[in-house]
């Protein structure tokens, strides 16, 4: 678990980070080859996750070799499934990172909620209640690597 604290913002103590995949980590279907060395460095502090629909059906094949738990989602309501996953493992304990609609409600339950403006851009609302926003996934991974980052943007 690490502990991060920000001034007037929260003290984070975060042991997961739950990643949405397509828009987020991977574009159609594929994993962005540059996020391996990131995700495998950030398996060293936390428990990953990845929730999807997995449209393109190749997220286990993409993620061989990786310590990340894979949840493909079961129900129609994907916005509700994400938000009580992230609930589920304890949401203040949670880091969740996402781009589209459906990852809105899992943003606002977690205690940090990450969107993403990558190639297929943010939902509005996703951006909303978001807490912070990176313009590619790097970035969003790299925050959680070099805390000081996430301090100096979020500290009120």
């Amino acid at each position: 678990m690490k502990t991060i604290n920000i001034p007037h913002f929260a003290t984070l103590a975060l042991e997961h980070v739950v990643l949405d995949y397509n828009g987020t980590i991977a574009k159609d279907g594929v994993l962005i080859a540059a996020l391996k060395p990131l995700l495998l460095e950030l398996g060293a502090h936390y428990r990953l996750y990845v929730i999807t629909a997995d449209t393109f059906g190749s997220v286990h094949a993409q993620l061989e070799g990786l310590d990340i738990r894979v949840v493909v989602l079961q129900s129609e309501e994907h916005t509700a499934e994400k938000a009580d996953f992230v609930r589920s493992l304890g949401a203040e304990h949670c880091a969740a990172i996402g781009n589209g609609n459906n990852d809105a409600q899992m943003l606002q339950s977690a205690a940090l909620g990450i969107a993403v403006l990558g190639d297929e851009g943010c939902a509005t609302a996703t951006l909303v209640q978001s807490d912070i926003t990176c313009k590619h996934i790097t970035e969003a991974l790299e925050l959680l690597l070099h805390e000081k980052r996430l301090i100096a943007t979020l500290r009120r």
